[in-house]
């Protein structure tokens, strides 16, 4: 579904990303490890096209989409949950929800829309509750699961997803990977996180990025019981997941 090949991307003269290649499968829930400065951010952020690549490719259903602009990607089926949840502040939940299938309702999809706010309603309940609050008044585990769902308005066939869990309480966080678990099999997933044991618990593939490049990949299982990986990695990140 998605192939990222070969991409360098950065940003002026600093260089972040290097002849970096991965894959997406149509249906898989696949998350992007690795340190601070790793690239992870900036990956997203070149498939969403909200970062120029230098060189490389970007394809989405067998179509290149590295030279297209954000929106057209979106109107494609990718959508972005991005790092600090970026809520509208001064707009309801309900209105948050609403820009988030704003290309939708643009080409007449009305009745679609607000069917789909029903049912996002039953999927995180609480926002129902909240329907009329302003999202800057929210908690951060609201806040998430709003940017979420937001992002879910726009009937995506590929989410990503950038730092769900950062600055959120343990529990909270638990939740967040609970709901996200919960939509395998609706769409696409592909997942940057820095809490590498409850991201790789989460998905079906992952992924190790270093210095903009790919240092590992596998399965779930594979990636878990690799010592060195699990050292680097999850050692400080075990009481979350568990």
């Amino acid at each position: 579904m998605l192939t990222v090949e070969k991409i360098n991307a950065g940003y002026g003269r600093l260089g972040v990303l290097r002849d970096l290649t991965l894959d997406v499968r149509q249906g898989e829930f696949v998350c992007v490890i690795g340190p601070n400065g790793a690239g992870k951010t900036t990956l997203l952020r070149a498939i969403c096209r909200t970062l120029t690549i230098a060189s490389g490719a970007v394809t989405f259903e067998g179509k290149p989409i590295h030279g297209l602009d954000p929106a057209v990607i979106v109107g494609r089926g990718i959508a972005m949950v991005p790092e600090g949840r970026r809520v509208f502040g001064p707009l309801t939940v309900r209105e948050n929800l609403l820009m988030g299938a704003y290309l939708r309702h643009r080409n007449g999809e009305k009745a679609g829309v607000l069917s789909d706010l029903n049912d996002l309603y039953h999927t995180f309940p609480i926002l129902k509750s909240r329907e009329n609050q302003m999202a800057g008044l929210l908690s951060g585990g609201e806040q998430q699961m709003l940017a979420i769902a937001r992002a879910l308005m726009s009937r995506p066939k590929l989410l990503l997803l950038d730092e769900p869990s950062m600055g959120l309480a343990p529990l909270i966080a638990k939740d967040i990977f609970r709901v996200l678990n919960e939509l395998r099999g609706q769409t696409t997933i592909l997942l940057v996180e820095q809490n590498a044991r409850i991201a790789l618990k989460t998905s079906d593939r992952g992924y190790v990025l270093e210095r903009g490049q790919v240092a590992a990949q596998g399965s779930r299982d594979e990636l878990l019981r690799d010592k060195t990986i699990f050292n680097t990695y999850m050692g400080t990140s075990a009481v979350l997941a568990d």
